[in-house]
């Protein structure tokens, strides 16, 4: 067990403190006794009453110190928290073709503002994750219902070369391995969605088809978003390149997983995504302060000792 204030621990020096001055009191008070009382003559006028209440008060009342002293220094301890499974994974293109600006101001920005609007309507019970890819994809976030670290990451993602379609879903499943899983049936799959924003043109890695049947195998929809117009280029090295979206190839994503292609244009129909998606809920592991069960024992420890100190005054055997 860790504590949130260990040093307040120190003071359980106190209680074998307590016990050898304990021990000692009574050894004196015998001898005492012993020393100048007539026994016989106490016995006839007082018989001997046991002595095992006095112990046992005292018993319980260190327990009870000790027990004060535990929630005192603020125990902690590994619990089980309830957790919903549904997941909606954010998949960015954040491909060098991101900066054409035939949307305003460029690709990215309007797929970032599409983003975060689209965030910001989940339940909020939802887990977000949060997946940007180029010439390889990498997990910004992983699941979580904390929207604020996801909408800072989405506005803190930059420019890369290549484009990764495939690898960006194969990371977006990956992703999903992070959500706690269902007690009852550990092996199931968290329901989940894969909003993939992007200008649609591979050039690098497992092809978006590859990706989109691994999903169709997770039961997992991509919905795919695609920016860009026909018009569209970027300047590389002062050399103009024409970077024309490929709605063909994210609308074949979308048939193959069961989702649903869309445009920049339509992307605020984008509840469909979530509307479906069903709950499930897992537990997870997380450090939980605990005071209030020591506590809890301190004070039946304090009840056990007043009743032992009642029964010890009690003229009853």
């Amino acid at each position: 067990m860790e504590f949130l204030s260990p040093g307040r621990l120190w003071i359980l020096l106190v209680i074998p403190v307590v016990i050898a001055a304990y021990v000692y009191l009574q050894r004196r008070r015998a001898q005492y006794a012993l020393r100048f009382t007539n026994i016989a003559l106490l016995d006839r006028v007082a018989p001997r009453r046991p002595q095992w209440r006095r112990h046992l008060a005292v018993a319980f009342a260190l327990l009870a110190a000790f027990s004060c002293t535990v929630a005192f220094a603020q125990p902690k301890a590994k619990v089980k928290v309830p957790r919903e499974r549904a997941t909606i994974v954010v998949a960015i293109d954040v491909s060098l073709s991101m900066m054409a600006t035939d949307i305003d101001p460029n690709r990215l920005e309007a797929a970032k503002k599409s983003a975060k609007n689209f965030v910001n309507q989940l339940p909020g019970k939802f887990n977000v994750a949060l997946v940007n890819f180029a010439g390889t994809a990498s997990i910004i976030v992983p699941p979580t219902t904390d929207r604020a670290t996801v909408l800072r990451s989405i506005d803190g993602l930059d420019l890369a070369e290549s484009t990764a379609t495939g690898e960006g879903i194969f990371t977006s499943l990956q992703a999903l391995t992070q959500v706690p899983p269902d007690p009852a049936h550990p092996d199931d799959p968290a329901p989940a969605r894969i909003v993939l924003l992007s200008d649609g043109k591979r050039t690098v890695g497992r092809t978006a088809q590859e990706g989109a049947n691994a999903a169709k195998a997770k039961k997992t929809p991509v919905y795919t978003i695609c920016f860009g117009t026909d018009s569209g280029f970027i300047e590389m090295d002062g050399i103009r390149q024409r970077v024309p979206p490929d709605r063909a190839e994210l609308r074949s994503v979308a048939e193959i997983s069961n989702g649903k292609a869309y445009t920049a244009e339509s992307a605020g129909e984008l509840e469909d995504v979530y509307k479906d998606i069903g709950s499930s809920v897992g537990y997870d592991e997380v450090d939980k302060e605990v005071t209030s069960r020591f506590a809890g024992i301190a004070m039946l420890f304090t009840l056990a000792a007043a009743g032992a100190c009642v029964a010890m005054a009690s003229r009853f055997p």
